[in-house]
C-alpha cells in the first residue's frame, strides 16, 4: 500500500475512533489497564501508543502537582486528536503533558530507568516482538516503577476463527490453514505474557477479563470499524489474493449467516492487562543496538532533568514507520449489495 494510502486511512481511523471504536475497544481494556493505578507525587508518566488520549486523559485526573506525562504515538494525526481533547479540559488540560510523534518501534528512543509509570494500552499486539517491546518498555522504567500493557490474548474473536478455519478445511486450502494457524498464534497464551514480564526484570501480575461484541449480521461484523481496522486485513492476508480471497470470504459470509440467521453473530474478545513492577535490571541481548549515547529531544537523565519542555517540539516520523509495508484493502464481493453467489462455486 502507498504511503498517501495508507496515510488516509490512519487519517480515517482518527476521525471516527472515538466515536466508532473507542467506546466498543479501546475502552474496555483502558478500563482494565487503570484499575488501581496510582501515581507517586512528582511521578514521570511513559503513555506509550496513546492514540486518541483516552488513557492520557485518565492518566492526567490522577496526577497530583509536579508530575509529568509523555504521551506518543506514531500517527500525527491521532495525536492532533488527543491534543484537542487535552486543551478542552480546562484547568486540568494545563497540567504537565506533553505531546511527540514516535514510534516505538524498533524501540524507545528515550534513556533508561525514568519513568515511574509506563502505560501502553493495546499498542503491544501492533509490535512486531511483543517480547522485546517489553523488555525495552521495562528498560526506561526506574527500579520499583511499576509498567502497565494491555492486549487481547488467545480466545479472542474464536466464533469467527473457528468458522474460517471451517471453511478452509472443507474446501481444502491447505496453505491458507498454515496462515491461520500462524495468525492465531499472534495471539498469546496469558502463561507467556506473564513469562515476557519475568524476561523483563518484572514481578508479573496478569488480569484477563472476557466481554463479547455483538453484531446483526456478517455484513454489519466486516464493515463495522472495530473489525474494518483491526483484523480484517490479517483475515484477508490469510485467504490470498484475487478470486482466492473473494471465495473464502463467499463462503465465511454463508457461514455466518446460516449459523446465525436471525440471532446475533457474538464474538469473544480475552482482554489481559500485564502488569509488573520492576525489580531487576535487564541487560538488552547483544544484537540490539544501545540507547544512543546523545540524549534524544524530551528525553530525561534523571529525575531533576527539565528537559521534558522539549517534547512540546514534536518530531515528525514518516507516517508508515513501524508499518507493514503490505496491508491487504481489497472490497469484498460477497458484501455488494444485490450480488449473487458467483456462478463458479
Amino acid at each position: 500500500m502507498s504511503v498517501q494510502k495508507r496515510t488516509h486511512q490512519i487519517e480515517k481511523l482518527a476521525r471516527v475512533y472515538d466515536d466508532e471504536i473507542g467506546p466498543i475497544w479501546g475502552t474496555r481494556f483502558g478500563r482494565l489497564l487503570l484499575r488501581d493505578l496510582t501515581i507517586p507525587e512528582r511521578g514521570q508518566v511513559l503513555d506509550i501508543s496513546c492514540g486518541t488520549g483516552s488513557p492520557t486523559v485518565e492518566l492526567l485526573r490522577r496526577m497530583g502537582e509536579g508530575s509529568r506525562i509523555i504521551a506518543i504515538d506514531a500517527s500525527s494525526a491521532m495525536l492532533d486528536v488527543a491534543r484537542r481533547k487535552i486543551e478542552g479540559l480546562g484547568p486540568l488540560g494545563k497540567k504537565g503533558v506533553f505531546f511527540r510523534t514516535e514510534s516505538p518501534i524498533p524501540r524507545l528512543s528515550f534513556a533508561s530507568d525514568v519513568y515511574d509509570v509506563v502505560v501502553c494500552n493495546l499498542g503491544l499486539a501492533e509490535m512486531p516482538d511483543a517480547a522485546a517491546a517489553v523488555r525495552d518498555f521495562a528498560r526506561v522504567t526506574k527500579l520499583g516503577g511499576q509498567l502497565r500493557c494491555t492486549l487481547p490474548v488467545a480466545g479472542t474473536f474464536t466464533e469467527f476463527h473457528d468458522i474460517y478455519r471451517e471453511v478452509l478445511v472443507k474446501h481444502d486450502r491447505t496453505e491458507a490453514l498454515e496462515r491461520l494457524d500462524a495468525h492465531l498464534a499472534t495471539y498469546p497464551e496469558p502463561e507467556r505474557c506473564e513469562q515476557w514480564l519475568r524476561d523483563a526484570g518484572l514481578e508479573p501480575s496478569l488480569e484477563v477479563e472476557e466481554f463479547s461484541l455483538l453484531f446483526k449480521s456478517s455484513r454489519e461484523f466486516f464493515f463495522a470499524p472495530v473489525i474494518e481496522f483491526g483484523p480484517l486485513p490479517a483475515w484477508k492476508a490469510i485467504a490470498g489474493t484475487g478470486q482466492e480471497l473473494q471465495d473464502v470470504f463467499w463462503y465465511i459470509k454463508e457461514a455466518i449467516d446460516a449459523y446465525y440467521g436471525g440471532r446475533p453473530f457474538a464474538v469473544t474478545v480475552k482482554a489481559a492487562c500485564l502488569a509488573g513492577r520492576k525489580v531487576r535490571t535487564v541487560a538488552a541481548p547483544a544484537s540490539v543496538a544501545p540507547p544512543p549515547e546523545i540524549v534524544a529531544v524530551g528525553t530525561v537523565a534523571g529525575a531533576e532533568a527539565d528537559g521534558l519542555e522539549e517534547i512540546s517540539q514534536v518530531t515528525q516520523l514518516p507516517d508508515d514507520a513501524g508499518e507493514d509495508d503490505e496491508v491487504v484493502d481489497v472490497a469484498l464481493d460477497a458484501f455488494t449489495d444485490g450480488k449473487q453467489r458467483p456462478p463458479h462455486l
